[in-house]
Order: C-alpha cells, then sequence, then structure tokens
C-alpha cells in the first residue's frame, strides 16, 4: 500500500515561541489550530506548512500527557513522523501481516477528520510513526 509524507510531528514547551520560528524564521503559514483534551492526547496544536509541508507543533496541556512524557524523557524536538495511507484500516492490516505491532490505544479520529494510529516503536527502529488517513476528503 502506498504510503507518503503526511506531516512532522514537534513536541516544544511554548507553542507560540516555537510558531514564531517556524513562520517568522522559516515563512511558514498557520494552517489551523485547536486543543485536543482527549484522555492519553491533551496538546495544544498549530499546523504551519511551510513549502507545502505540514509540521504540527505539540505543546502538552497536562504532565502527564504523552508529549509531556515524551520533553521529559528526550527533550522538546521530533515526536513523530505520520504518512498517509489510502484507507488505514486496510494499512494496519497489510502491517500486521509483515509483523508490524501498533499502539492500539492510539487509534482515534481527530478533530479534523484524520483517523490516525501509532506504530509500536519497537517495530520501527525506535521512531515513533503514525499511519493516517482522511475518509471525509
Amino acid at each position: 500500500m502506498e504510503k507518503t509524507l503526511d506531516h512532522i510531528g514537534i513536541a516544544v514547551r511554548d507553542l507560540d515561541e516555537a510558531l514564531q520560528f517556524y513562520i517568522d524564521i522559516l515563512g511558514g503559514e498557520l494552517d489551523h489550530r485547536y486543543t485536543s483534551d482527549t484522555p492519553g492526547v491533551e496538546v495544544h496544536v498549530a499546523a504551519v506548512k511551510v513549502k507545502g509541508d505540514l509540521i504540527e507543533l505539540l505543546q502538552p496541556t497536562s504532565h502527564t500527557s504523552p508529549v509531556a512524557r515524551f520533553i521529559r524523557q528526550k527533550g522538546k524536538g521530533v515526536h513523530h513522523i505520520a504518512y498517509r495511507v489510502p484507507d488505514l484500516d486496510k494499512a494496519i492490516e497489510e502491517s500486521r501481516k509483515d509483523g508490524i505491532r501498533f499502539l492500539e490505544d492510539t487509534y482515534r479520529t481527530n478533530q479534523l477528520g484524520r483517523r490516525l494510529i501509532y506504530l509500536n516503536p519497537a517495530s520501527t527502529q525506535g521512531t515513533i510513526i503514525e499511519f493516517c488517513d482522511y475518509p471525509n476528503q
């Protein structure tokens, strides 16, 4: 199944400070911004387009959120790389046949209608990878 780069998620401590860098220095444009209070997510998100590429800046809203844990363990920086697939459920099924494991509790639809799931980093050489699709587009 075809997989194309959808976005890169960046963990930040201060969303407005990070936005300033991505807009003023890198020439990006704010695409959208929202807050997810979903348990197990708990982040402010600002998506910036830089020359057509989408960067999601992720600021934790809770000290127990996965992004807050990531920052404590690894510091701010690249959190995940997301790949768009034509059909998320089929991509999961095909990947499982190849021995890929998923973080089952991350399967969800976000506020923008993007369905997503994270692959278990044990299956990806340690990188957090997201598969996603946009069934309503």
